[in-house]
């Protein structure tokens, strides 16, 4: 379903690269496969689309038809891992605009991953007196952001509905066992869904935590495990000519040749926010002990625009990975007959010819400026086209982290500003970093 084009990386990189990496990259797919590698206890997303809770999956999709007969908006809650994934697949899969357009499913609004006051403020506004539900994710369930966004709109819903209404519009999920919201949903008597133990949260996207929205959408949710499976079962066979294992090997080696930033590029607008979730993946994933190329997004051809100078012609930092779908419909650019933009040669022709022949134009002025290149091309837009691609895009990440020799499921560097934060609001228990740190401000 997927194909790697490295043609325009092999002038960058010494001849034999990939059979080098054949040993480290045997070593890190056996990790992967048999659980054994640094962070093991966060690889269950490996066979996830196989082994996946069969019974909890039903319970989401019929979770996601009550939703849509409820309520005209859903509020999801969550921060990080909690949110992208979802917003990703749904803005790639049914719009970036999905909100304004005319279906019959609910609004779906991303909340509780920033503390902006002006932007609580425009949510309920939009909300207004519309029905609404909440899903709220967090294993924890004290995560500062996403836990003061449920604070105030599950007051909300009791005001609007009573607890006993609230009760039947909030969907948490959580940990299956412990921690402050499990507790809550437990006592209030929510419907639960669980954040596995086994999973990190930004390979959490084909759990609970991004299914649940992702079918309220309306996406089939059904086809999109599928094409996860399909990735899962392809790129599972070892070997140097896995895409994943070349993928992988690629980026390694043009971190070590000097490159420290690897932009993803889209063609696609409803491509931005997957984009964002890659970021994550692979920032928080890598980003360790000095190491890991940095991740950056940009949505051509706009940003050509706007940093196509920069790309051409500045600082020699960049490695470029470009994701290409086949359109899935067709225009016809229309003749003008005064020919006033100097464009009738192009009368006639399908508007994909000119975006293909634009995209390979961009990949040739960016080798030949001096940025390597790697393109992966997959069919049209899909459920089982983007479950492939999340798949891609997560078991790359988990190999590239043991070629780094790092461990790429834990974020020990994300704890640091939490504290400093915590001391700095007042929470009891950090007096002392409070002092510290408001006589350095």
């Amino acid at each position: 379903m997927l194909t790697l084009d490295l043609s325009k990386t092999a002038s960058f990189l010494p001849e034999g690269y990939l059979q080098d990496y054949q040993a480290r990259l045997e070593k890190a797919a056996s990790m992967l496969a048999n659980h054994n590698g640094p962070g093991s206890d966060f690889t269950g997303w490996v066979t996830l689309p196989r082994d996946y809770d069969k019974e909890e999956f039903a319970r989401i999709q019929a979770a996601a038809k009550k939703i849509q007969q409820q309520s005209q908006v859903l509020v999801v809650i969550g921060i990080g891992g909690s949110y992208l994934g979802a917003r990703a697949v749904i803005e790639l899969l049914r719009s970036p605009m999905y909100n304004l357009k005319k279906k019959d499913t609910p609004d779906i609004f991303f909340t509780g991953n920033g503390l902006s006051t002006d932007a609580l403020l425009e949510l309920i506004e939009m909300i207004g007196d519309r029905d609404f539900s909440v899903n709220v994710i967090s294993k924890s369930g004290t995560t500062t952001e996403p836990a003061v966004a449920f604070r105030i709109f599950k007051g909300m819903l009791e005001k609007k509905y009573g607890k006993e209404g609230a009760r039947e519009r909030i969907y948490a999920t959580t940990d299956k066992a412990r921690g402050a919201l499990k507790g809550l949903a437990d006592s209030e008597g929510y419907e639960e869904f669980v954040v596995p133990d086994e999973v990190g949260g930004r390979y959490s996207v084909l759990t609970a935590v991004g299914l649940l929205p992702i079918a309220v959408s309306g996406i089939d949710i059904t086809a999109l495990m599928a094409g996860a499976r399909q990735a899962m079962e392809e790129l599972s066979v070892p070997g140097l000519d896995n895409p994943a294992w070349q993928y992988a090997a690629t980026r390694n080696a043009m971190d070590k040749s000097g490159k420290t930033v690897e932009m993803l590029a889209g063609y696609e607008p409803c491509f931005r926010f997957f984009a964002e979730w890659w970021k994550q993946l692979y920032g928080e994933s890598e980003g360790k002990d000095g190491k890991g190329l940095l991740p950056a997004s940009l949505e051509y051809t706009a940003d050509l625009h706007s940093m196509g100078q920069y790309i051409q012609d500045g600082q020699r930092l960049m490695l470029e990975t470009v994701v290409a779908f086949e359109p899935k419909g067709e225009f016809i650019i229309p003749d003008d007959p005064e020919n006033i933009d100097g464009l009738n040669f192009l009368s006639g022709k399908p508007l994909s010819f000119v975006a293909e022949k634009a995209m390979r134009g961009v990949i040739l002025a960016h080798v030949d400026g001096g940025v390597p290149n790697v393109l992966i091309q997959l069919p049209a837009i899909s459920e089982n086209s983007v479950g492939y691609l999340i798949y891609f895009f997560e078991y790359v990440c988990g190999l590239s982290g043991y070629l780094l020799e790092v461990n790429p499921f834990n974020q020990p560097g994300v704890e640091a500003y939490k504290k400093n934060m915590f001391a700095l609001l007042g929470k009891p228990g950090y007096e002392e970093l409070k002092a510290e740190l408001e006589a350095k401000l």
